[in-house]
């Protein structure tokens, strides 16, 4: 969780002033009795309200100090989670991954948008707690994103711009954040590289 808290905070230092008011707005409606803080209730009532996917379970990860609530900069964690599509639940065991896990190839890489990812936490894939179709391979997160990268080059420069934008949609899907991607953009067409555009 550590980690997503480090990327939560660069996200936020990163965004537009606008972006930053509607992270404050977010944080206030959801601190419904305006002490300043977010409790558990309350964080359950606000999920319930946008029919949200984000698992209620995952409020004592964010509740960093352990205090019951959670303020403005453990919120930034959830307000990151929820834009950048980062709640990603291992599909065995139903934990929220903060960290590596491993997705089907097969899956992440099917154009069909009918078929949805199919992600599992290290335990889950390491002690093969889980049911999946037979055959298809699985990669770490991590790997996916240098496969992904290397789909791209490897295409013919005419053809760049489909699989890019086919390779976004799935990164965007699997919750993959611009700041995982380092530096895929349409710019890379042309062979010129420049900053991520995803989000």
């Amino acid at each position: 969780m550590e980690e997503i808290r480090r990327a939560a905070g660069a996200y936020y230092e990163n965004l537009p002033d606008e972006e930053k008011r509607n992270a404050r707005f977010s944080f206030n409606e959801m601190d419904k009795n305006k002490d300043g803080k977010i409790n558990r209730d309350e964080y359950v009532e606000y999920l319930k309200k946008d029919n949200n996917t984000v698992l209620p379970s995952l409020f004592t990860a964010l509740d960093k100090d352990g205090n019951g609530t959670l303020d403005f900069d453990e919120a930034i964690v959830l307000y990151y989670i929820m834009q950048s599509g980062r709640a990603i639940i291992c599909q065995s065991c139903k934990t929220f991954l903060a960290g590596a896990y491993f997705t089907c190839s097969q899956c992440f890489f099917n154009d069909d948008d009918s078929v949805s990812t199919f992600d599992v936490c290290c335990d889950c894939y390491g002690g093969k707690k889980f049911r999946h179709n037979d055959g298809h391979i699985f990669c770490d997160n991590y790997t996916l994103l240098c496969q992904s990268r290397s789909a791209t080059q490897a295409a013919p420069i005419q053809k760049r711009t489909t699989v890019l934008n086919f390779i976004k949609k799935g990164l965007q899907v699997a919750g993959i954040t611009s700041s995982d991607v380092g530096g895929i953009t349409s710019s890379d067409v042309g062979g010129i590289t420049g900053n991520c555009s995803i989000m």
